[in-house]
């Protein structure tokens, strides 16, 4: 358990905490400058976002230990197995509390948008890392 903990599981734990706590403050922050003192999504959208995150996750953690050396070919894995897990979240948050008709829409948006964004920074920085 000792081996698993310090080769990935203690790395996905931090990320977890880390950008769940950043991504509910910046929530909350954007609600207090609406005039809104109380998050009206309430606690399943909470667990929601906490899973989402956690998907996140664990797509860092497969694109940082496929056994694949194509880049392009390993982000595509990585997001055809995360993307479901995705939906499948957004489609189960259904049964709790009524989803908004453009939900799955917009967690696919999102979802894409920040899944490229930091595949960009990470072709960068390892094709910085090679010129060094």
């Amino acid at each position: 358990m000792k081996n698993i903990w310090n080769s990935w599981l203690k790395e996905a734990v931090i990320l977890f905490c880390g950008i769940y706590t950043v991504t509910t403050i910046l929530n909350s922050i954007l609600y207090l400058a609406q005039g809104i003192v109380h998050d009206p999504n309430g606690n399943w959208h909470e667990l929601t976002r906490a899973a989402i995150v956690l998907i996140g996750v664990l797509a860092y953690e497969l694109a940082m230990h496929l056994p694949i050396k194509n880049t392009l070919l390993k982000a595509g894995a990585v997001y055809a197995i995360t993307m479901p897990l995705v939906l499948f979240t957004v489609w189960l948050s259904g049964f709790a509390d009524p989803l908004s008709p453009g939900a799955c829409t917009d967690i696919t948006i999102n979802y894409t948008g920040l899944f490229l964004l930091v595949s960009l920074i990470a072709v960068i920085t390892k094709k910085r890392r090679k010129k060094i």
